[in-house]
């Protein structure tokens, strides 16, 4: 179960911290603007790794997910929180992230400052028992098909399309 008394930054459009609150004050429908990171994980091949949110998660239990996303910790940076969510979530240390940019995620439940990082990667990825319910490379031809179905989180749809979507030629 995650941690509701969790502190998280509270931080303005542009990232700067303006306070804390916990994980539950942040998803109980306050809207607190709150810092996450993502990664997106693609190997040579072009596919994507996604991960598959656990039954007990308090949003979007069991639907297919970027592959990293997490929680920035109170004092941390963004580069930070990416390493250790990179490494406690699949296992992976030696990676190079480019970063994406950063976006305002804004749902009935919460808000999140989005942290969009991507990498090529094809080594061994082992993704944590206690943390996911497992993860695979997906094709494009597999996001395409899964697209609008239920299948893949809300998040993971919209910020796929904006950051890796038409423009890209991906989907």
């Amino acid at each position: 179960m995650d941690n509701l008394k969790e502190k998280f930054p509270i931080v303005d459009e542009e990232g700067c911290v303006v306070g804390s609150a916990t994980r539950g004050e942040c998803h109980n429908g306050s809207r607190l603007l709150h810092p996450v990171v993502h990664l997106h994980v693609f190997n040579t091949a072009g596919d994507i790794y996604l991960q598959k949110r656990p039954e007990w998660k308090d949003i979007q239990p069991g639907k297919w997910d970027t592959a990293v996303g997490g929680h920035m910790d109170y004092g941390e940076t963004p580069e930070e929180a990416l390493r250790r969510e990179v490494r406690e979530e699949l296992g992976i240390t030696d990676f190079t992230p480019e970063f994406i940019g950063k976006y305002v995620f804004d749902s009935k439940r919460e808000r999140e400052l989005v942290y969009v990082n991507r990498t090529i990667y094809d080594g061994p990825v082992r993704p944590s028992t206690e943390e996911l319910d497992g993860g695979r490379f997906w094709t494009m031809a597999e996001i395409r098909e899964a697209m609008g179905k239920d299948i893949l989180t809300p998040n993971f749809e919209s910020e796929f399309k904006r950051c890796f979507g038409e423009e890209a030629g991906l989907i």
